[in-house]
C-alpha cells in the first residue's frame, strides 16, 4: 500500500508548486480612466408631494379634520383627470404639540395644547401642462405644508443609453490622449463601471400660492441625465 501512494504524494508536491507559480505572474500594465456624458429631454410626467396638516383638541377630531381636507383634495385631483394609479398617500403623521413654560427651578412644564395630524399625497401628473393649474386647486382645497416637485420621464432608458455612450467615448479619448503622451498604446477594455445622477424634485412651499392667487407658474424645463464612467484599459 505504501508503494503506491508515495509516487502520488510525490507528484502532488511537484505539481503545486507549478500552480502556486502560474498566479506569480506580474499584472500587466493598466490605465483608468473616468468618463462623463450628458443626454437631456423633455419631461413627460410631474410627480408632486403634497401635504395636508390639521390640528386640533383631541387626536380624533385631528385626524377628522385632516380626512375632510385630503377627501376634498383627491377629489379634486380625479376630477382633474389624475387617475387612481397616479395617487399614492406617501405618510400619515400624528403628533401631540405641547406649549413649554419655564419654571423658577430652571426646569420646563410642558402643557399639551393640541394634537397635529399630517396626510401626504404622492400625485404623478401625465399632462405636465397641467402642473401649475393642479397645484393651485390642491392647495385652495387644504394643501398647506411644503413638499416637492419633480419633473421626470416615465420612462428615460433611451436617453440614459445616449448619456452611457457619450460617457464612454468620452473615457476612450482621454485615455487615449494619455497612452500616446505616454508612449504606449491602448489595449483591451478590463472593466466598465457607470453611475447614473437623476435630476433632481425641487422643494414647493405652499405658502407662496396663498399670496399669488392662480395658478402657479410652472416651468417643465429639460431634464438633463448624466452618466459617469470608469475604464480600465490594458497597456501594450
Amino acid at each position: 500500500m505504501t508503494r503506491h501512494l508515495l509516487p502520488l504524494a510525490l507528484a502532488a508536491a511537484i505539481a503545486f508548486p507549478a500552480m502556486a507559480g502560474a498566479t506569480d505572474l506580474p499584472t500587466p500594465p493598466r490605465i483608468v480612466v473616468s468618463g462623463e456624458g450628458e443626454a437631456t429631454v423633455a419631461p413627460d410626467l410631474a410627480v408632486l408631494t403634497l401635504s395636508v396638516m390639521r390640528e386640533a383638541k383631541t387626536a380624533r377630531a385631528a385626524l377628522d379634520a385632516n380626512n375632510d381636507a385630503m377627501a376634498a383634495v383627491i377629489a379634486a385631483m380625479k376630477s382633474a383627470g389624475i387617475q387612481d394609479r397616479d395617487l399614492q398617500t406617501a405618510g400619515i403623521q400624528i403628533n401631540p404639540r405641547y406649549n413649554y413654560t419655564n419654571k423658577p427651578d430652571g426646569s420646563q412644564e410642558a402643557e399639551l395644547v393640541a394634537y397635529q395630524v399630517t396626510n401626504t399625497l404622492s400625485v404623478r401628473v401625465r399632462d405636465v401642462d397641467k402642473t401649475g393649474e393642479i397645484l393651485d386647486k390642491a392647495v385652495s382645497l387644504g394643501v398647506n405644508q411644503g413638499g416637492g416637485i419633480a419633473f421626470t420621464n416615465d420612462n428615460p432608458a433611451a436617453t440614459v443609453t445616449e448619456a452611457r455612450k457619450k460617457a464612454v467615448a468620452n473615457a476612450m479619448a482621454k485615455a487615449k490622449t494619455l497612452a500616446g503622451a505616454a508612449g504606449v498604446s491602448l489595449g483591451r477594455v478590463l472593466e466598465i463601471t457607470d453611475q447614473n445622477i437623476a435630476p433632481t424634485p425641487m422643494p414647493i412651499n405652499a405658502k407662496a400660492f396663498d399670496a399669488a392667487g392662480a395658478a402657479a407658474p410652472v416651468q417643465a424645463g429639460e431634464n438633463s441625465y448624466n452618466v459617469q464612467v470608469t475604464v480600465t484599459f490594458e497597456l501594450k
